[in-house]
């Protein structure tokens, strides 16, 4: 079966991109003038243009949408109001992650899902297994395009179009800017800097691409691809599901707790993640920092000081920020590591020495 495309293929294509499948669809990793270390600098020191269109999109709309949402994911949708975004978690009943996703609370009875490719039809029948009479979910994955413009100068790049950027952390506006079509945009990213996501149709994805890139010009802009968005969210200790979190990774054990409603009546997955908590995780996400020259990757066994195996790494690759390897790796709680701990990641036979450390790996300025 052949990879889907984005509505934006013909571009990367154009652009010299190198493609590779992505949760089924055929996406950039990278582009030619640069590849991933060029494009990694140029969103830490001016803005990146991404196209993240393999994630779904979905709507769930009715009386009471926002209220049966609520009662399905885990975090806690009182926090917001109408026209703001959130970082929410779909559990399994015993705890584990189905997906991680971010909602956009129109109202009452309007919200907007962004789940990951992979994971986006499995919530969608999920929550459609489960609403109640009057209330609608429908699938947009094919229908909505998403890009994101991240980097110290992405609101500059908005301000030439014409589009809001002066907005809070994690809240959206719709309207449409000198790029013609009308498009969402949400102060919100996956790369630890000042950035944006903007939804727009997907036949209207193409001009705005465009324009994007043209209004960024001056201001050394440069399309991403998916492995640059890889280095920038590990430098920053954000989550990949698959990696971080999964079905078998709950969101106590990957710190992620902080996206859950715990004083919330009722979510997926409620009564294993209170039962867990009270016990404390088994095991639990921790940041490793690579002294040598050898670079973690996920699968690595991570060693303590007598070589007894004590976790394993799920997220590793060399930081251009840092010029060394990092990673991220579940540890055994009963390993008692604390910040500073010196432990070891067996690099295909070698053990390459790291220190513990609590991510962000570098400085976020997504506030």
């Amino acid at each position: 079966m052949s990879p889907l495309t984005s509505p934006l293929h013909d571009r990367h294509v154009a652009a010299g991109a190198k493609l590779a499948d992505f949760s089924g669809w055929s996406m950039p990793i990278e582009y030619a003038g640069g590849g991933v270390l060029a494009e990694h600098a140029a969103v830490r020191s001016a803005v990146g243009l991404f196209d993240v269109s393999h994630l779904g999109t979905a709507t769930v709309r009715g009386p009471g949408a926002a209220a049966f949402v609520d009662a399905c994911l885990t975090n806690d949708m009182s926090r917001i109001g109408p026209g703001q975004a959130q970082y929410t978690l779909c559990c399994d009943p015993d705890g584990g992650v189905v997906d991680d996703l971010i909602l956009y609370l129109h109202g009452p009875d309007d919200v907007l899902l962004v789940p990951n490719a992979a994971n986006a039809a499995e919530v969608i029948a999920r929550l459609r297994a489960d609403a109640p009479a009057g209330v609608e979910v429908t699938d947009l994955h094919a229908e909505v395009a998403v890009l994101a413009v991240q980097g110290p100068r992405s609101l500059q790049v908005l301000e030439l179009l014409g589009m809001p950027g002066e907005l809070s952390y994690m809240s959206f506006v719709t309207g449409s800017g000198r790029a013609g079509a009308e498009v969402t945009v949400c102060r919100t990213g996956y790369t630890g800097e000042h950035g944006y996501e903007l939804l727009v149709e997907a036949g209207r994805a193409g001009d705005l691409w465009d324009a994007v890139l043209d209004a960024g010009q001056d201001l050394g802009i440069r399309p991403c691809g998916l492995g640059a968005r890889d280095t920038l969210r590990t430098e920053m200790g954000y989550p990949l599901h698959g990696h971080e979190l999964s079905r078998e990774i709950s969101p106590v054990q990957a710190r992620a707790g902080w996206a859950v409603g715990w004083k919330k009546p009722a979510f997926w997955g409620r009564e294993a993640l209170l039962a867990e908590r009270e016990v404390g995780p088994s095991r639990l996400l921790w940041g490793l920092r690579a002294s040598g020259r050898g670079i973690p990757r996920p699968g690595m066994a991570v060693l303590g000081a007598d070589g007894a195996r004590v976790g394993e790494v799920t997220s590793g690759t060399f930081s251009p920020t840092l010029r060394t390897g990092i990673a991220l790796a579940l540890l055994d709680s009963s390993a008692g590591v604390a910040e500073g701990t010196e432990l070891a990641v067996d690099v295909r036979g070698r053990p390459q020495t790291v220190e513990v450390v609590k991510p962000p790996f570098v400085e976020s300025h997504v506030r």
